[in-house]
């Protein structure tokens, strides 16, 4: 063998060598999927999502349904075909690890940051609801219950959830026009929406549980467009008002906010 096909065979061992370390090294990356989703007016393992004590409350139609992702586990091992595969196809999507799990390093530190989060979200989205409606926390009480739902995405949709049961669209209608209504977002006390990623991810749920209108933060329009459903309507949101005022508009036919 001459020097030159040594040196050739050599080469290639060491191109074989590195393809396979980038097709078989775990990567920094999570692959997400379309998850659960859940309606807020409804009820959730046999309890009510929302039970309100201090005031009347009201008996709702259709569905607010909050939505969200689930993600390969931090310790999962994520490799180059899986990427490739993620990037090819609509219902997954591949995420940097520390975007899905910005905190913790195994799975029971990040469910309990996740409960803490779901926890802090429902507490603001009864502030916002309240605020809204302009109502005292000191006189209405509000227990949220939705098990095995981490994180603070859902707070839009609880805190309309709220709203409906309280006082609907304030003229004796419910918010929803008797639609199924998925969205998702953060909110804070004072009523403002906030983004959240995986949009796509969650509109692909909203479809599956049967929703034909999703609530957006409007920041997150173009990811919400990127794979929208067909037949899936987007309403853009950047506050709890907003949001209910949307909501009165899509029931009557009034002009309503787009992407």
């Amino acid at each position: 063998m001459s020097s030159r096909t040594r040196a050739l065979a050599l080469c290639s061992a060491l191109v074989l060598a590195l393809v396979l370390t980038a097709v078989l090294a775990p990567l920094p990356f999570a692959i997400a999927y379309p998850g659960m989703t859940a309606n807020v007016l409804g009820n959730d393992k046999g309890k009510p999502v929302i039970t309100i004590t201090g005031a009347g409350t009201r008996k709702t139609s259709g569905q607010l349904r909050m939505t969200s992702i689930v993600a390969t586990g931090p310790d999962a091992s994520v490799h180059l075909p899986d990427i490739i595969e993620g990037w090819f196809r609509t219902d997954e999507a591949v995420m940097p690890r520390e975007a899905v799990y910005p905190v913790g390093n195994n799975t029971e530190e990040i469910a309990e940051h996740n409960a803490q989060q779901m926890e802090q979200s429902q507490d603001t989205a009864t502030s916002a609801a309240l605020g809204q409606l302009g109502k005292s926390a000191k006189d209405i009480k509000v227990k949220l219950s939705l098990a095995d739902v981490g994180g603070p995405s859902a707070g839009l949709m609880f805190a309309l959830g709220i709203v409906d049961r309280l006082d609907g669209d304030g003229a004796g209608h419910d918010l929803t026009g008797g639609r199924t209504i998925a969205g998702t977002g953060t909110i804070t006390a004072g009523g403002k929406v906030g983004a959240v990623g995986g949009v796509p991810l969650k509109t692909q749920a909203a479809h599956r549980d049967g929703a034909s209108v999703f609530l957006v933060p409007r920041k997150e329009c173009a990811d919400a467009q990127a794979e929208l459903p067909k037949g899936m309507r987007l309403i853009p949101v950047t506050t709890l008002d907003g949001a209910v005022d949307a909501l009165k508009a899509l029931r009557t036919g009034g002009k309503l906010p787009s992407c």
